[in-house]
């Protein structure tokens, strides 16, 4: 039976292979610690958090018909994620990510998103062919997209007519895959969630605070930012708006990978119930801290 989906998460679904130790690690560093396997991929992310606030996402990604891919669309299904839409291949794997986290932060991650980028625009059937709109009739709400698209496929989808009527809320999977955003950077309908290091690479310059990579993002034509920046202040921008900002909670950080994607599933929620810019972005920056702090399952 067809759900109705609240929101469109576009990207990769991947299983997520985590290494974590509370000791500071450098190259060629062997220390204790914890391997986790769990369902990532930004917008696997993104829809578990959404999902966790009592939304209904539907999944729109490649995975492959292997051992891995059903299992990982079994779990997709325990979370209660809609995934009839999913693109499932007889002949590319399923996707994977590596990282592995220490006492210092982030060492060293991993993408294997071949397969998503091999799919290309197989993923988006089920926007053209009716059974989420067409062309005529293009889906009319929100839209997660990540950054691990092919830099053709988000070229297309800034152009296409399927995407005419959608709420796009962007992110890039990696500063590494920020530059495939620059296609959608001017798009009128879309909200661009990025780190400072990210607004650099896309604006091609540096920038020493959050707010000074929102304002560098509207100059370079966005319609609306958010920039985030780790524990320092964050900024949210608006064209004809200006940029705010505000300062996330100080907490014990116990994890990273998928910060980014919980700060922007919780900012999204918090729109939908109606909270204004201010209160939208705080609610994201406690939702992010309290993600890292480890208090929710991932």
């Amino acid at each position: 039976m067809t759900q109705t989906a609240d929101i469109l998460c576009i990207g990769s679904v991947l299983w997520d292979i985590i290494g974590r130790s509370p000791i500071a690690m450098r190259l060629g560093s062997d220390v204790p610690g914890r391997i986790t396997r769990l369902p990532g991929g930004v917008a696997m992310n993104i829809a578990m958090t959404l999902a966790r606030f009592g939304l209904k996402p539907a999944l729109l990604s490649s995975i492959g018909r292997d051992e891995e891919g059903g299992e990982l669309v079994a779990a997709c299904h325990r979370l209660g994620l809609i995934t009839e839409f999913i693109y499932r291949s007889e002949d590319l794997p399923t996707d994977r990510y590596m990282a592995v986290e220490g006492g210092n932060g982030l060492i060293a991650a991993i993408a294997d998103a071949h397969s998503l980028e091999a799919a290309g625009d197989k993923i988006l059937r089920a926007l053209a062919d009716g059974r989420l709109g067409s062309a005529e009739a293009p889906w009319p709400g929100m839209v997660a997209l990540d950054g691990n698209l092919t830099v053709a496929l988000l070229s297309d989808i800034a152009r296409s007519p399927l995407f005419a009527q959608a709420d796009l809320r962007v992110a890039p999977a990696s500063p590494g895959k920020a530059e495939r955003l620059l296609p959608l950077l001017a798009h009128p309908k879309a909200t661009l969630y990025v780190n400072l290091e990210e607004a650099g690479l896309l604006c091609k310059s540096q920038f020493d605070s959050a707010a000074e990579g929102a304002q560098g993002l509207l100059d370079r034509g966005a319609a609306r930012v958010l920039v985030t920046n780790g524990g320092k202040s964050c900024a949210e921008g608006r064209q004809g708006a200006g940029v705010i900002t505000d300062t996330p909670p100080p907490v014990m950080v116990s994890r990273i990978t998928g910060a980014g994607d919980t700060f922007m599933a919780a900012h999204i929620v918090a729109e939908r119930r109606g909270e204004d810019r201010a209160a939208a972005l705080a609610a994201a920056l406690q939702a992010a801290a309290i993600y890292v702090s480890g208090e929710h399952a991932s």
